[in-house]
This record gives structure tokens, sequence and C-alpha cells, in this order.
């Protein structure tokens, strides 16, 4: 297992209540694993506590069995590179000076690249499909190339846990789906990830887990079958929902308007 939580509790100082409580994870190498729930359910919390970024109330996070806290921020960016969903790039940096300031966690920031941080460099534009785009400035970029890049990046890190915020966000429907099969397969060579997503339908299309967040607790955890349950759904986002089979029955999430009868969508 690479990291595990049990029982982790965050409260935020002056705050009333926890920002999340009793969270159990574990995730490791070629699991894919979805965090999913409504605004204000503890996602982001939870993320935080994971890369230690969030004091424990009580509770533990371990990775490779070692307490969170223990690791150095330098040593922590070898093992898990996060590819948040907000980034300012205020410079008009090429793709591939983006993509080598992963190796910064093998290497000082002020060190010259090494035959190794180049290689690197090129395996990572190469895994995600961007190699001819390195020379590009990063302005130039369309919205679905600019997310395969920050993954490139991270990628250069040479984690073994890549952890994603909200990846699909102001994405259309052909780069969601691009993004995913790219973390589909990266997962499938071994990698871990762990992925914060709005996007129930491509959890449950891409996850083997997922782990539904509400009120800063684990209401659910299992595969999406046992996860995404209509009743369970409705209850945690407040609004009527079903739940319907593909072909290979793999559930997908439907929102239904109000008045609508459920059956009618079942």
């Amino acid at each position: 297992m690479i990291l595990q939580a049990k029982g982790a509790t965050v409260r935020y100082p002056a705050a009333a209540e926890n920002a999340l409580t009793d969270a159990e994870l574990s995730i490791g190498a070629g699991e894919l694993v979805a965090v999913v729930g409504p605004n204000g359910g503890g996602k982001t919390t939870l993320v935080r506590a994971l890369l230690g970024l969030a004091p424990l109330a009580r509770g533990s996070v371990t990775l490779d069995d070692r307490p969170i806290r223990d690791w150095g921020r330098g040593e922590l960016a070898q093992v898990i590179a996060l590819v948040p969903q907000l980034e300012d790039t205020p410079f008009s940096w090429r793709v591939s000076e983006i993509v080598g300031f992963g190796r910064y966690a093998r290497r000082g920031p002020l060190e010259a690249m090494h035959a190794e941080d180049i290689a690197a460099v090129d395996r990572a534009l190469e895994r995600c499909d961007v190699t001819a785009l390195r020379a590009r400035r990063i302005e130039t970029l369309s919205g679905g190339e600019w997310q395969r890049v920050r993954i490139a990046r991270a990628l250069a890190q040479e984690p073994r846990l890549l952890v994603l915020d909200e990846p699909t966000a102001s994405l259309d429907l052909g780069h969601e789906m691009e993004l995913f099969e790219l973390v589909s397969g990266l997962v499938a060579g071994g990698l871990a990830a762990l992925v914060v997503t709005h996007d129930l339908n491509l959890a449950s299309r891409y996850a083997g887990r997922i782990l539904l967040l509400d009120g800063g607790r684990v209401v659910a955890a299992g595969s999406p079958g046992e996860v995404l349950q209509g009743d369970l759904l409705s209850r945690v986002f407040r609004w009527p929902i079903a739940v319907t089979p593909l072909e290979d029955g793999t559930p997908q999430v439907l929102a239904l308007r109000p008045g609508r009868e459920r059956s009618h969508y079942s």
C-alpha cells in the first residue's frame, strides 16, 4: 500500500466543527481511486490531509507505512505528484520548460539539468503524447493540451502516486475522455492515481473504487456499483437522482428534472 488514511480527522483553527471526520482511504500501485461529493463535502480537506498540508486532530495518514508528518516536502515530491485544479502561470514558458520544472523534486531549482533529467522529461512528454508541443508557448495551448502538459510535468517527478484535483474542469467532453483515458493508461502501467472529480459518470467508468464524501465524512466507499446508488446520491446531493446501467453494466448517473417520475429514467 502506498498511501493510507485511518480515522483522519481535521478541524481548522476557530472552526466549530470538523472539516473532515474519521476518513478512511487506501491506495496502492495500479489503482485509480476517485473522490466525489458535493461542494463543501470535504474533498479538498481530504487531499490536504493526505499530503500533510492539514494537521490531523486525530487519526493517521501514512506513506509507505511512515507518518506523513515525518516526510520532508522534497522527499514527498519524489513519491507523490499533485496536479492542482487552479494554477497561475504569469510567464510565457515553453512546454519543455514547464515539464522540466517537475525535475525540481529530484534536483535543486538552480541546478542544471543532467542527462537523466532530460531523459525523464522526454519520457513524460511521450507518455502524455505532447512531444510535438515541446517548443510551444503555454499560452498557445488548448485546455486539453495544457492539462496533458501539466500531467507530463507531474510524471517528470517520477512519482508512484498521482493526485489530480478536478482535472477535467473547463474541458469539453472529448478532452475529458482523452484525459481519463490517459490517466487510465498510466494506472495500467503501474502508477497509482487519486482523482478528485465532480463528474460521477467519469468516476464510474474509470475508477476501480469510489469514495463518496458528504459533510466531511465518508458516506460510502467501494466499487462504482456499490457507491453509485440513486437513493444515496439523492440524499447526498439534495436532488432527485436516478442511476441506469450502460450495456456493460457500468452505472451512469442522471439528475432528474423536478416533477419527472424517476421510473421514467430507469
